[in-house]
């Protein structure tokens, strides 16, 4: 009896895993190593069927939600600039914002490209110049959020805006944690 029960459970498992509920035990591990774990997994989890256990996918895959993030919330900032009451002081934040943003969403854009055309034979230096580009996009955003430091700006602006950038920032920072550990099982 004993022996039907386990092999019950290790069918049910592989069911799981070959076309039911996709495993997304390796993205919550992996997770776990980034600063914001829980934006990691939520962001990932849903692509789990795609990344499965590979981490070159899951360094991709968080890489492009990223640049996706980066991108809805450089739309989403113009979008804020032309409200009614912004001050001109605000606008031009929100425009420095605006091409900082732009910058970053070059930045990550370039590593996704690098990151598909890496092979064996030039893994070290396209990982290095990865890893360079989304740092420079995490600076990017750090600045774009420095902008909206003080009080010169209202309430309800300031916090839209933080809370858009704290996101990207966050996204960007968790996609370099993910990126660094492919880095170094795979350098």
């Amino acid at each position: 009896m004993l022996i039907l029960i386990i092999g019950s459970s290790i069918d049910s498992g592989c069911a799981a895993a070959a076309g039911g509920k996709p495993d997304t035990r390796f993205i919550r591990t992996s997770c776990s190593t980034t600063t914001y774990p829980t934006l990691c997994y939520t962001a990932l989890s849903n692509h789990a069927s795609a990344i499965q256990q590979d981490p070159k996918l899951l360094a991709h895959v968080a890489l492009s939600v990223s640049l996706d993030t980066a991108r809805t919330t450089s739309v989403d900032m113009v979008r804020i600039s032309r409200r009614a009451g912004i001050t001109p002081r605000e606008a031009g934040a929100m425009r420095d914002c605006v091409e900082e943003l732009s910058d970053s969403v070059e930045q990550l854009g370039r590593s996704m490209s690098e990151m598909n055309r890496m092979n064996r034979s030039n893994f070290g230096r396209t990982m290095s110049d990865i890893q360079t580009w989304v740092s420079a996009a995490m600076t990017d955003e750090d600045t774009c959020m420095e902008g909206f430091a003080g009080k010169f700006m209202n309430g309800a602006a300031k916090s839209a805006i933080r809370t858009r950038i704290v996101n990207v920032a966050h996204m960007t920072s968790n996609a370099l944690a993910l990126i660094n550990s492919y880095a170094a099982v795979h350098g």
